[in-house]
């Protein structure tokens, strides 16, 4: 009995990466390092290293990230993405791929193995020493036997398979059915290697006949993986050069809609820096119905509200111009002529004092003025700093108030109980407004006799509705739209004290508190104004 020298394996230094791992044989003393450096992260600081760098990372990307345009981020976010699902796409294909063409392949020589196992023409040392694999159709693979005790035989003109533990195990019966591993030589080809178990003959006769009892061995089959490797080099080419053109056409695709898509975008900016510029709040012409259009009403919209305070701010900037002009002219002109007679010898008593009084009374007009200019330049779109008040109790502090001033007037008053959330100081100047309003227009010009009925006035305050009702003439057809209107006097008024903005601040307390205000005629003669407030429940602190 002849057997194949180790040396003729061809294979002197396999490196085995081995599906499943070979296992140490009982006994093998596994090899620790004695002596050299310590691992990095043994004494904790490779991971703290690794964490100080992926957050020096981070921080760099998001540092380029925030310099980059936002045309420049949705072209790379684009490419990214579609290079991210390429990139998943192709290593889920490329291993289903490897793992499919792998399991063919052992599924194959296993098939083969077990086959010739069975038929026992190979495991015969007679005919696996004598007859050339071509002449049994296994010419594209290496085959040979692993005994039990360790002697690897082989075909005649042969290199032998690579044996190791794993086949070794097969042999003594110590392992699974099969085994399966791929073994490769450093810069050289690589195979995958099939054992199976086996009975062989190690003394036969000329005939084939066993003259000795069968014995344990592993019948070994390695087949070169270059035309497996070759094939998933040629498919990983083909999907690094697919994803490569998907990423550059996912760029170009991007850019496209970063150009087309932020187009409106830089229309918007252009205008935006036209109005800075300019200050000309004229708006910008509106195509379609996307996020970007939208984005442009709402600039509009801006512009219209921004325009609507300037002209507020100019009308409001004119007429109290107008206004301030005449009080100040009358004071100029009565202090000059109060000048000029202290030259010429002075005025008479009386003439002195009228003269002062018309001075006194200029003031106090543009003291009011003022107060009301104050309070309407403000315009705010509602309350701040509301509070729960209750209604009647800022109702019969004005009624106070204005009883004071207009003494012979007959008050109608009938109050019930209406929290309400707002500003009590500008509510309170509002209620003041209305009561001062009617008892103007209430009160005789001509002095009555003794006995004779004088001017009423009616308030009521029912369910957060107050009702102000005079007993003058009432409002001409005419006055009735204008009446809250900055400035606005009717020629019946213009003859009366009072700057015209006294109704115009109750309508812009009642719009801040969310309410509103209306004027009309009363059937049996005077003027009515109805103040409508929400409940405090209704509202809230918003």
């Amino acid at each position: 009995m002849s057997t194949q020298p180790p040396d003729r394996s061809g294979f002197p230094s396999y490196i085995a990466r081995q599906d499943p791992d070979p296992q140490p044989q009982s006994g093998t003393p596994s090899a620790q390092p004695t002596s050299g450096p310590r691992p990095e992260h043994a004494n904790g600081n490779g991971p703290n290293r690794f964490t100080e760098t992926a957050a020096r990372t981070q921080t760099w990307w998001r540092e380029k990230l925030h310099h980059l345009s936002l045309h420049a981020r949705v072209t790379l976010l684009a490419a990214v993405a579609v290079g991210l699902a390429v990139l998943l796409v192709s290593v889920s294909a490329y291993l289903t791929v490897r793992q499919q063409m792998y399991r063919n392949l052992d599924s194959s020589l296993i098939d083969r193995a077990g086959q010739a196992a069975k038929k026992g023409v190979l495991t015969n040392l007679a005919n696996l020493q004598n007859i050339p694999p071509d002449a049994l159709g296994l010419s594209d693979i290496q085959l040979g036997l692993y005994t039990a005790d360790g002697q690897k035989l082989g075909a005649a003109d042969s290199y032998l398979p690579p044996m190791g533990t794993a086949e070794l195990a097969i042999a003594q019966g110590q392992g699974d059915e099969a085994s399966v591993r791929t073994v490769g030589t450093s810069g050289g080809p690589h195979f995958r290697v099939v054992a199976v178990p086996a009975q062989y003959c190690p003394e036969p006769d000329r005939r084939g006949n066993c003259l000795v009892e069968y014995q344990p061995a592993a019948l070994v089959v390695a087949q070169s993986l270059r035309p497996v490797d070759q094939t998933l080099h040629n498919l990983g080419v083909v999907l690094w050069a697919v994803g490569l053109l998907g990423v550059i056409g996912a760029a170009l695709a991007g850019n496209a809609i970063a150009q087309s898509g932020l187009r409106p975008l830089a229309r918007l900016t252009g205008a935006a820096e036209h109005v800075a510029r300019t200050e000309e709040l004229r708006p910008i012409p509106i195509s379609g119905s996307d996020e970007i259009s939208r984005l442009a009403q709402a600039f509009n919209a801006m512009l219209a509200a921004l325009a609507r305070s300037q002209d507020r701010q100019r009308r409001l900037v004119g007429d109290a111009g107008h206004e301030l002009r005449t009080p100040l002219t009358s004071i100029r002109t009565n202090l000059d002529l109060l000048a000029q007679a202290d030259k010429r010898g002075g005025l008479r008593p009386e003439d002195r004092q009228q003269l002062l009084d018309d001075v006194r009374a200029q003031m106090d007009e543009l003291t009011n003025l003022i107060g009301d200019l104050t309070e309407l330049a403000r315009d705010t779109p509602q309350v701040r700093d509301a509070e729960q008040i209750e209604l009647s109790n800022v109702v019969e502090d004005a009624l106070i108030k204005v009883r004071r001033r207009a003494p012979g007037l007959d008050w109608d008053v009938q109050l019930t109980p209406f929290p309400v959330w707002g500003d009590e100081r500008l509510l309170g100047r509002a209620v003041t407004n209305l009561l001062d309003n009617a008892a103007k227009y209430s009160t005789p010009e001509q002095p009555v006799a003794e006995g004779e009925p004088t001017g009423k006035v009616t308030v009521r305050l029912l369910d957060g509705v107050l009702t102000v009702t005079d007993s003058g003439p009432g409002i001409a057809e005419a006055d009735l739209p204008h009446v809250f209107e900055r400035f606005y006097r009717s020629s019946e008024a213009r003859s009366l004290p009072g700057s015209g903005l006294g109704l115009a601040i109750v309508k812009h307390a009642a719009e801040q508190h969310g309410g509103m205000i209306y004027a009309r005629n009363t059937v049996g003669g005077g003027a009515q104004f109805t103040l409508w407030l929400p409940h405090a429940a209704t509202t809230g602190r918003g």
